[in-house]
């Protein structure tokens, strides 16, 4: 039997690279908002990023912890959120073991971003040096609990497999 339908051409233009693209710059208007305005009610983002791509400054035990992914949470404690034009880059202040540091996350990094309060996800291809293939396995998020900006309480972990199994609020 002959299929009916014409073939689609191959597109010659890279057109996913740049929806990627432009999706990527939703994360920059979120971040650039919530680092000026804060986040508004229970929104909240879960950043998810690649921690061997070059760029990420992220404490070497935490480094250790997740050598290829992490998630982080931010919603109560963080504190001078922007993004960075000049090197691309998201730059939070989070607490990890009541020691406050500043992490350095380059766009190109992303490999999710989140809001679950409205049940928001872009997922995005880390753009590494080199290609190959990434590990799917199961990352764990880092969650800041407390409720002012300053660094004081260690962040709980939970598995990032429990936020997947989550269905996004009702409107």
């Amino acid at each position: 039997m002959e299929d009916d339908q014409e073939q689609q051409p191959e597109s010659l233009l890279p057109y996913a690279a740049w929806i990627e693209e432009a999706l990527r710059q939703v994360v920059v208007r979120a971040i650039t908002h919530a680092g000026v305005e804060g986040l508004p009610g229970g929104h909240h983002f879960y950043l998810t990023f690649r921690t061997d791509h070059p760029g990420v400054i992220i404490p070497p035990h935490l480094r250790a912890q997740y050598p290829r992914e992490m998630t982080i949470v931010l919603q109560h404690r963080f504190w001078d959120l922007k993004f960075l034009t000049d090197t691309q880059a998201i730059s939070v202040g989070l607490s990890f073991g009541g020691i406050g540091s500043t992490l350095v996350i380059p766009l190109d990094a992303l490999t999710a971003f989140a809001d679950p309060y409205v049940g928001h996800v872009l997922r995005f291809h880390a753009a590494m040096p080199e290609d190959k293939p990434v590990a799917t396995g199961s990352a764990l998020v880092a969650v800041p609990d407390a409720t002012d900006e300053t660094p004081a309480e260690a962040p709980q972990v939970v598995s990032l497999d429990a936020f997947r199994r989550r269905t996004p609020p009702k409107h």
